[in-house]
């Protein structure tokens, strides 16, 4: 009997599960894939769409937002580097994509991704990591509070979490802060409106805007801890990506603030 793609990768991805934690201690398989999009994000930021509709396998290691993998370029100069999926998992299912949000750095792998075109082959190792474990802060009705926080590309693995969905609109407070120095190096905006839509309130946060803008300025941190606003410490969830410092500061000021560290989620 022929298997239909979808019930391979169901198939591939319960084997995956295990084979991706055991992959971060053996030797990493690489699987060609081509790019399909290259495009223009926000400024140094890009989107980077890869086909890997004929890789099951690969696809189906990706079982939870907040994963990452390596990629690889072909060029002898560049070392493979880490990047988050930006697509949540079921994407990976129905259209056969992974997609990333990548910040081009000068002289880093990251810029000779950003500089390929479509139908140029890269290679992605599986997915790895725990990713974002949501089941810590379930179910909704005893975390009614989550509050997102996120900077810079750090957003990718964070829009993955909210496209994915984790019962937002069941909860009634959930807030994205999210930082980044101006309007034009903030990627996503075209998607806030559905993000609001699913019960996520975003809270953009520019520590260097133009003289119009007229919401929170300054580092995620201080808009924090300018609004706080914790009804119940003990019913309150926290998912963290971007900068160390900033997350080491939330942390901090959370976990003062009575919100359990084990509450307070990160995917690396």
């Amino acid at each position: 009997m022929i298997l239909s793609k979808l019930h391979l990768l169901r198939h591939y991805r319960s084997l995956a599960v295990s084979a991706a934690v055991r992959q971060e201690t053996t030797t990493t398989i690489w699987t060609p894939t081509p790019l399909l999009k290259i495009s223009p994000a926000a400024e140094s930021l890009f989107h980077v769409t890869v086909d890997v509709s004929d890789s099951p396998q690969l696809a189906a290691s990706y079982t939870k937002s907040g994963q990452y993998l390596q990629i690889r370029v072909q060029n002898p100069n560049a070392r493979p580097t880490f990047l988050a999926i930006a697509s949540p998992p079921n994407v990976a299912v129905s259209r056969g994509v992974f997609e990333f949000l990548v910040k081009s750095v000068a002289g880093s792998t990251a810029e000779v991704l950003c500089g390929l075109r479509k139908g140029d082959v890269v290679e992605l190792s599986p997915a790895i990591g725990k990713g974002f474990q949501i089941d810590r802060i379930s179910p909704p009705g005893s975390y009614q509070t989550v509050l997102i926080f996120a900077t810079g590309s750090g957003i990718s693995p964070i829009r993955s979490l909210i496209e994915e969905g984790f019962d937002a609109e069941k909860r009634s407070d959930v807030r994205l802060y999210y930082g980044a120095r101006n309007l034009k190096r903030m990627a996503y905006q075209e998607r806030f409106k559905d993000w609001k839509a699913s019960g996520v309130d975003i809270v953009p946060v520019l520590s260097r805007p133009d003289d119009s803008w007229i919401g929170e300025r300054g580092f995620v941190q201080a808009a924090f801890s300018r609004a706080k606003r914790i009804l119940s410490p003990q019913s309150t969830g926290v998912v963290l990506c971007g900068q160390r410092k900033m997350a080491e500061e939330v942390t901090s000021i959370l976990v003062a603030d009575g919100v359990s560290s084990e509450k307070i989620l990160k995917n690396f």
